[in-house]
């Protein structure tokens, strides 16, 4: 398999970015609208009380989806040519410092609550806390503090893969046959119903990754008939699999229909489509400043938009008990969008910078020069 060569284009993809902020919001729908409402909202009916939008949000978590598509795509563009240790350190600097923020305020949400008239606030403990700083909470047996956090333990299953993958080096060959292995590790991995394998197979999400990977290696080195016939394996087998994904959901309130999996695919594969424009088709070549702003305020929105934006709304309502719930809400994301680009300016750029800047001298793996040993005297 002879290996192309790459592909001169722009540095960034700024339709990309936009991307990305679709998912959020497709996410948020589907936690302040489209989710069993007397979850979040008790006895007010956001069924009856805007029936239509609560149809369509109701399949908003497929931006999860579209999130591990787009991660596929981008990992694996921001991790060509680079060591794993430079990998590594560049993961940890942009995730954990706005996931760290995002947790502590979710914490302080609950202590003021606990301190003030708010509702029974979820208990937490020091050892939650603790174990939800590590975004691995759920595999230490712990409650989630932030509702999102478990597509992030997902993602870095995710890295280590590729991680894996950079200790052999990347290459055109080397990405295509590990896509072609993952897919078929997927398929063992269902198939013996493995709970081990699975943890680091993923196979309810190895189509979406395997999908973005390939629309990369697209971008980079052009296309081709094996690429192609690879997008439509992983395409199969992610809507095969998605069945599972729609039976999490299944549990409707009574006079709610469950999920449709025929919808549930078409907004899947409009994504993917939208994500293959995106990286080989015309919306390559957009060009929007904004668009860029709006991918960096996406992380730290998606980490508040649950934990701290559905807690705001319900406190405006009782507050100002005319706002009434849709325009509650839609104040509640209009100050996440605010929060989350002072989370970005404030915490993301600084501690990330910093952290970045001494993990990559840390990564060198060189021991502190030794203190000198006093002589001894008798």
């Amino acid at each position: 398999m002879p290996s192309p060569s790459p592909r001169s284009g722009p540095a960034r993809l700024a339709a990309m970015d936009g991307l990305r902020l679709v998912a959020a919001m497709m996410v948020a729908a589907y936690h302040f609208v489209g989710t069993p409402t007397q979850h979040f909202w008790g006895k007010t009916e956001l069924r009856n009380l805007a029936p239509f939008l609560h149809e369509i949000s109701r399949y908003g978590w497929l931006g999860v989806e579209f999130f591990f598509a787009i991660s596929g795509f981008v990992i694996c563009m921001s991790c060509w040519g680079r060591t794993p240790g430079q990998f590594t350190v560049s993961r940890i600097a942009r995730l954990f410092p706005a996931y760290w923020c995002a947790i502590l305020l979710a914490v302080a949400l609950v202590v003021v609550s606990r301190m003030g008239r708010g509702p029974a606030a979820t208990r937490i403990d020091s050892r939650t806390v603790l174990g939800n700083l590590t975004m691995a909470p759920g595999p230490l047996g712990l409650e989630l503090v932030d509702g999102v956090g478990w597509t992030l333990w997902v993602e870095a299953r995710f890295y280590l893969l590729m991680a894996v993958l950079l200790v052999f080096g990347l290459s055109y060959r080397r990405v295509v046959i590990f896509c072609g292995a993952w897919l078929l590790a997927g398929v063992i991995a269902l198939e013996l119903h493995s709970p081990l394998l699975a943890e680091f197979v993923l196979p309810r999400y190895t189509g979406l990754f395997v999908a973005g990977i390939v629309l990369y290696l697209m971008h980079r080195f052009g296309q081709s008939l094996l690429l192609w016939l690879l997008l439509g394996f992983a395409w199969c087998y992610e809507l095969t699999v998605l069945e599972l994904r729609v039976a999490d959901h299944a549990a409707v309130p009574p006079g709610e229909s469950r999920p449709s999996w025929a919808v549930c695919a078409a907004v899947l594969t409009l994504c993917l489509g939208l994500l293959a424009l995106t990286g080989v088709g015309p919306l390559t070549r957009l060009r929007r400043r904004w668009l860029v702003t709006a991918g960096a305020l996406t992380y730290p929105f998606y980490l508040v938009h649950q934990s701290i934006g559905i807690p705001l709304a319900k406190g405006l309502i009782r507050v100002f008990p005319r706002l009434g719930p849709l325009p509650s809400m839609a104040v509640s994301v209009v100050c996440m969008l605010g929060l989350s680009l002072l989370i970005h300016t404030t915490v993301e750029r600084r501690l990330g910078r910093l952290l970045r800047h001494r993990l990559t001298l840390d990564m060198q793996f060189q021991a502190p020069a030794a203190k000198p040993t006093p002589a001894r005297t008798r």
